[in-house]
């Protein structure tokens, strides 16, 4: 199992330079931000954690952009992965958008993966022009145009959503097969739509207790749409529990992310350290 990093970016704090090169330093294999554009003060969707309109955090609010913020960070780094949990592409243009993420592939010599989610905030997604019930056949259509940006010579799509007639668009992904995590509850239909159109799954933070059982879920959908191989395992952890931490890697999680706390820099480094301690004795970082 490979131990990585989740930052949740905004105008305070720790940049995201700083706290990717301190978790590379550290041994930390993978280093993850999140994306809002903005949060619409009225809603009508409620966030999965407090049921209401009400945020658990007011850094959803001031969200970086992720790939600018992932671009410091290739910046100041050489080998640690960059990866979002998650990116919302629904809500950017996906020609557009798959310049962006070749460019920073290209650029860090082939380390971005990217994490995409459907939208919890349908309001956002609205602002956006992107319907509400058609979320998840819009974020299908963007990964298939962009694949299709990133693997052909000449790529076209046409799609409900997204229509483009044969283009040329360089640079190309340093991996053709540029991973994809969708960040989902784990439901047999969210595992369906992984099985379909991606690589692997990023859970959400209120499904450890029920982790193993949808792990076994996620392995059956998995095979019984013909996929090969097994499917990437992104598990949200709190605590470095080793005992939690071995059962997980023993039932297919293949890297646990633990997030950095809205401290100062000084006191984020300080907390870096001191996971990447308790990881060691655990069985390593990277």
């Amino acid at each position: 199992m490979r131990f990585g990093i989740v930052l949740f970016t905004s105008d305070r704090g720790i940049t995201p330079a700083v706290a990717a090169k301190a978790a590379e330093d550290r041994g930390f294999a993978s280093f993850f931000v999140p994306e809002h554009t903005h949060i619409p003060v009225k809603r009508e969707a409620a966030h999965p954690t407090t049921g209401d309109a009400s945020l658990p955090d007011d850094r959803y609010t001031r969200t970086l952009d992720p790939w600018v913020a992932l671009a410091t960070a290739a910046a100041v780094t050489e080998r640690i992965e960059l990866s979002t949990a998650v990116a919302l592409p629904a809500e950017h243009d996906p020609i557009t958008l798959a310049k962006t993420i070749a460019t920073l592939d290209h650029l860090s010599g082939g380390r971005v993966a990217l994490g995409a989610g459907f939208g919890w905030n349908t309001d956002e997604l609205t602002d956006h022009g992107v319907p509400a019930h058609k979320r998840r056949t819009v974020l299908r259509e963007y990964l298939e145009a962009m694949r299709a940006l990133w693997t052909q010579e000449e790529a076209s799509y046409d799609g409900e959503f997204v229509k483009f007639g044969p283009s040329w668009a360089w640079p190309k992904p340093v991996r053709p097969d540029l991973p994809v995590l969708i960040g989902t509850a784990g439901t047999e239909q969210g595992f369906r739509w992984i099985a379909r159109s991606a690589d692997g799954w990023i859970t959400t933070p209120y499904e450890n207790e029920l982790l193993l059982e949808r792990l076994r879920l996620l392995s059956k959908v998995w095979q019984d749409a013909g996929r090969t191989g097994a499917p990437r395992v992104v598990a949200l952890a709190g605590k470095p529990d080793p005992a939690q931490l071995s059962e997980w890697a023993a039932a297919g999680v293949t890297d646990a992310l633990f997030g950095l706390p809205d401290k100062t820099p000084d006191e984020v480094l300080t907390y870096l350290d001191r996971l990447a301690g308790k990881l060691a004795a655990a069985g390593g970082t990277g």
